[in-house]
């Protein structure tokens, strides 16, 4: 017989589950809004173009354009936010620190590149860089913590977001620095999106026991 006490701390993996995966859905479907509704008149393409240049090219002269500049920041914001409270309830639930400081730092780090756009340095850079480490390695890290075939999969996803991240300089040559990039956030969405599945369908499970 399942006490409140269990029924309430698997309801923790439930809704971590729910935050991560629609972490997930809003940043994707959010890049993919800011870059329709960017002027044609700017050259945005996916090889020459980073993804924070939706809110804000680098400075000198820096390209902000709307309405993508407050999709795409306001959709980071939003992010970060979910994936901060996402950690919460996922540290209730298993009380792993590493797993709280990576996926806090995610987030923060998500919640900071909306706030702190592509023409405000040196904050933006760092909050990016923070973004990319820490969801690499939280997708790894969360090998640990899967009990399925899935877990195989976020490890690839982590370390091929790192592997770019670092080698960026040879893969530049072939795919462009906005290419490169892509290969770096892009893992870390899927993750957020398949771990995000996983904890909610164990919530779910669980629940029912």
């Amino acid at each position: 017989m399942t006490t409140k006490t269990e029924h309430h701390n698997k309801s923790n993996l439930t809704r971590a589950g729910i935050l991560f995966f629609l972490a997930g859905c809003i940043i994707l479907m959010g890049i993919i809004t800011a870059e329709s509704f960017y002027p044609e008149n700017y050259t945005y393409t996916t090889a020459n173009s980073m993804i924070s240049d939706l809110g804000a090219t680098e400075p000198p002269n820096s390209i902000i354009t709307q309405p993508s500049a407050t999709i795409f920041n306001f959709s980071m914001i939003l992010t970060g936010i979910l994936v901060l409270i996402g950690t919460y309830f996922l540290f209730r639930y298993y009380n792993d620190r590493i797993a709280g400081i990576l996926t806090g730092l995610l987030g923060l780090g998500a919640l900071g590149v909306g706030v702190f756009p592509g023409n405000i340095n040196p904050q933006h850079p760092v909050f990016a860089l923070t973004t990319f480490i820490s969801g690499g390695l939280s997708a790894i890290y969360s090998y640990r913590l899967i009990k399925s075939p899935l877990k195989y999969i976020t490890l690839l996803f982590g370390i091929i977001c790192l592997v770019f991240l670092f080698t960026a300089s040879i893969f530049m040559p072939i795919l462009g620095g906005g290419g490169v990039e892509r290969w770096v956030a892009y893992p870390i969405v899927l993750w957020l999106l398949g771990f995000g599945g996983y904890l909610l369908g164990l919530g779910s499970k669980e629940n029912k026991q």
